[in-house]
Order: structure tokens, then sequence, then C-alpha cells
């Protein structure tokens, strides 16, 4: 029998009633075209699993951080955004060429959705982070995608990062990005999640607005 009182109470009202903690929105855009197949896909999927543990090892980043999964080869919303606590980590699998652009563009849609969601129930939030990994070149335009990152990041809108494993072409993926990227160290995706989930943490202590020094990415990127 359904409560009369609960069924007027709209989702994201119950949502936000239940968790009204500020909000670190979380969007992962991750490459799944052909050419990750074999050991970097699971590489990959055995990273996603570790990003869930180490953010459990925190219940304020579990609370404060939400997650996205959008992955291209093709373009794919995997996971909407969800607390961290009920993040499942996808199984993906690789297939089809890079459709980078079209990704980005995509994700930055549903990051936008998000924090229109966000405001509108009077949440606060952190800067979101928009975090970028592939093997290889855009398949499709990218130009228009790496003017929304330009613009996002002057506005501060979000934090955008790139991280290129073996075979990326760092020379896009640093049109792309304002930050330089990053290199992943051979198929450390394990040790990478563990320094995201690390870095979330700290931003989740701290409180929106404030600058939070990040650790190094000695330990999982050619630097």
């Amino acid at each position: 029998m359904t409560d009369p009182a609960f069924s007027q109470i709209p989702f994201a009202l119950a949502e936000f009633a239940d968790n009204p903690e500020p909000r670190c929105p979380v969007l992962l855009l991750v490459d799944t075209s052909g050419s990750m197949s074999g050991a970097a896909i699971a590489e990959l999927n055995e990273g996603l699993q570790t990003f869930r543990r180490e953010l459990g090892a925190d219940d304020l980043a579990m609370k404060r951080c939400e997650i996205a999964v959008v992955t291209f080869g093709p373009v794919r919303t995997v996971s909407e955004f969800t607390s961290a606590e009920q993040f499942v980590p996808p199984t993906l699998q690789a297939a089809g060429n890079t459709p980078m652009g079209a990704a980005i563009t995509h994700g930055l849609g549903l990051l936008r959705q998000r924090k229109e969601l966000i405001r509108q129930n009077g949440i606060g939030m952190y800067r979101p982070w928009v975090f970028l990994i592939t093997d290889g070149a855009p398949t499709d335009s990218w130009q228009a995608a790496a003017e929304a990152v330009r613009r996002g990041e002057e506005a501060k809108s979000f934090a955008f990062f790139a991280v290129g494993v073996k075979g990326a072409d760092m020379g896009i993926l640093s049109q792309l990005s304002v930050r330089e990227p990053l290199r992943l160290d051979g198929l450390k995706f394990r040790e990478m999640f563990v320094w995201l989930s690390a870095s979330l943490r700290a931003v989740s202590q701290s409180t929106p607005g404030d600058a939070v020094s990040l650790a190094s990415p000695k330990g999982w990127a050619e630097l």
C-alpha cells in the first residue's frame, strides 16, 4: 500500500532531505573503444572496484561525493549521478571507435543537469570533477568539446583532468584539457583510482570554495 504522504514527495526532494550534505559531483569519462580490450579493460574494471572501496573508507566522502560514468565506444551513460554510497562499479566491455568529443559534450550536459538539480534543492556544492581516461585519439570532431571544457574551466564550473593510457594522443589531450594531461604508468589504474579517491576524500573534508592541495600523482603517472 502506498503512503499518500510519501507519494507526494518528489524523488529528488526525498534524496536531498535524507542527505543534506554538500555535494561533489564526479564525472568519469571512460574510453571503452576496441583498443582497450584485454588487460587494459580488465585493469580498469579492477580500478573502479578499488575506487568504490577506497571511498567507502570515509563516511563523509560517501555522503558528499556522487559519481556518474559515461563511456565512449559508443557514447553511453553507464551510471547516472548517484551517491558514492550507492555507486555500483560497472563491469565495462571494450568495443567500437573513440567518439571522445561526443562523450565530453554528453557528459558535460549530464553534469549541468545535476548541478541545476542540486541548486534547486538548496544544497551546497563543491567544484565538480571531470576525469577523462583514454588510450586513443578522437574518431569524431572534438574541437567544440575542447571549447566547452575551456569555457567551463574559466567559469570554474568544473575541474577537468585527462589521463592518457599507452597509445593515447597526448597532443590532442593537451588541447582538450586546460591542465596538462598525465600519462598513466603502464596499467596502474588501481593506483590512479586510489589517488583519485584520496583526493576526493580531502575535498570532502573541506568547505565548498576552499582550495585543496592534491597529492602528487607520482606512483601512477609518468612524471
